[in-house]
């Protein structure tokens, strides 16, 4: 099934349903560093404290189908370089809605003046984002061994990586 969407700035009343999708990653465990869920008022802090948040909706039932947050990977001298995080809900995923979050925030990361976006820790079983980063034409910066720690209390290695824009 394909799933048309658009993305969109987020809004607060997407905080609820933003904050199931971005929840269901953390909970997985296998990806994002957070070990914390979401309710519908910390969502509504978190996502709009971005430089911004894009929230990709099902043009047919207007659902959340994914979401990224894009903000300074550091302050002064290297405030030019962005990072971002994404999270695709899980009844989507393969559809390519990873790749266009990950376009729509590159271009968004230009349109906000950043020169770099900078993935500080994807983890090494992370397949398809791997998959996806390298098709976009993301260098690999190397291998931090044992740099995420998996909810079983066992490590993976994450693998940094950046973009020009």
């Amino acid at each position: 099934m394909t799933v048309e969407v658009r993305i969109i700035q987020y809004l607060h009343e997407h905080a609820a349903k933003c904050a199931v999708v971005w929840n269901s990653i953390v909970a997985e465990g296998k990806a994002f560093p957070q070990t914390e869920m979401l309710d519908e008022k910390s969502a509504e802090e978190f996502f709009s404290a971005q430089s911004f948040t894009g929230v990709a909706l099902d043009s047919d039932t207007g659902d959340v189908a994914g979401l990224y947050i894009l903000h300074p990977n550091n302050i002064g001298r290297c405030g030019h370089i962005c990072n971002a995080s994404y999270a695709v809900a899980s009844a989507c995923r393969g559809r390519g809605i990873g790749e266009m979050l990950v376009r729509h925030s590159m271009e968004k990361g230009r349109e906000l003046g950043f020169g770099i976006l900078q993935f500080n820790a994807v983890v090494s079983t992370n397949t398809a984002a791997l998959k996806l980063y390298e098709k976009l034409g993301f260098v690999r910066l190397g291998t931090i061994p044992c740099g995420f720690r998996y909810d079983d209390g066992t490590f993976g290695d994450i693998i940094p990586h950046y973009h020009l824009l």
